[in-house]
């Protein structure tokens, strides 16, 4: 009699693997000769109010698929935008092993491997830090940057400023303890001069068209995109984008899903020629830039999820 999956849930999950674990592990798997471009392309199907997302991966030891639902008119009904399930199999027998929570895996995978590029191309000694977004993934941003680097304050924008000072507090009591404040959207001029001071910022927010302006950056700031996967869609304007050395996790996955990098070629400010990628940061084959911004747009790819639900479900 086949046994049943585990259930592994998001307590279990992020007991069992810290923020900085989850980097280790996706840098390790990069060091170790990995190739992103295996995974097949996301399948996304239209479904109700929104789309359901299918994202296989296999290695030689498991395969793993996660099926996520994003439902955009989810907040105003008291849900999640994103939900998500993974299945994770035996690469043999293809059994399923494990059922885990996939909106808890996303959670933790996605800044992780911002974590990897972070430290990469951001300055190791750095003060000030701004996300833009208020949802889950500013706190699992902020908390697997506070693993490799000990800014010392924070500063959150959103669109609600109730909610990005929620992620604010929550923030606060992180280990390193930053200064953490919160500005809406509105808040212009406040926002601009907290971006002009930031050494790294992020943009995790579900906006289709720029939420900075790219001369607030400075040269040398490390700017970390990964709100959208979809080609018409963007946080980052063609000129900041155009101006900065560009990293994308698979030059294939980002041609179809990395709009911020597809439209700044499209508007010719940028040539997919110039464009490295994380294992490239990785192996050492690229390096930081001082004289320009370096930006690292991610769009999530299935070998993430596959690499962190492997490592959780052997201990």
């Amino acid at each position: 009699m086949t046994e049943q999956p585990r259930w592994v849930d998001a307590t279990t999950l992020r007991h069992a693997v810290s923020a900085d674990r989850a980097r280790r592990l996706i840098r390790q798997a990069l060091a170790d000769g990995l190739d992103p471009s295996a995974d097949p392309a996301r399948l996304a199907v239209p479904a109700g109010d929104g789309q359901l997302l299918v994202m296989p991966s296999a290695s030689r030891r498991a395969a793993g698929v996660k099926v996520a639902s994003v439902a955009p008119g989810n907040p105003a009904r008291g849900l999640e935008r994103i939900q998500a399930l993974y299945v994770l199999f035996d690469a043999a027998t293809l059994t399923p092993s494990a059922v885990l929570d996939g909106a808890a895996l996303t959670t933790l995978r996605t800044p992780a491997v911002s974590a990897v590029a972070i430290d990469c191309l951001a300055a190791q000694e750095l003060s000030h830090v701004v996300i833009i977004g208020s949802g889950p993934q500013a706190v699992g941003h902020a908390e697997a940057i506070l693993a490799i680097r000990s800014p010392t304050s924070i500063t959150v924008v959103g669109r609600e400023v109730e909610r990005a000072r929620s992620a604010a507090n929550r923030i606060r009591g992180l280990a390193g303890s930053p200064r953490a404040e919160a500005l809406a959207v509105a808040d212009g001029a406040a926002v601009e001069e907290a971006v002009r001071e930031a050494a790294v910022i992020v943009t995790a927010t579900s906006a289709a068209t720029p939420v900075i302006d790219g001369d607030w950056v400075a040269d040398g700031a490390c700017v970390v995109a990964i709100g959208s996967h979809e080609p018409d869609r963007r946080e980052l304007d063609s000129d900041l984008v155009g101006r900065s050395l560009v990293v994308v996790e698979d030059i294939g996955t980002a041609q179809r899903e990395a709009g911020d990098v597809v439209l700044a070629v499209a508007d010719g400010r940028l040539d997919w020629t110039d464009v490295g990628t994380l294992a490239d940061l990785v192996l050492g084959r690229r390096q930081r830039a001082t004289d320009r911004p370096n930006v690292f747009k991610g769009v999530g790819m299935a070998w993430q999820d596959l690499v962190v639900a492997e490592h959780v479900t052997r201990i």
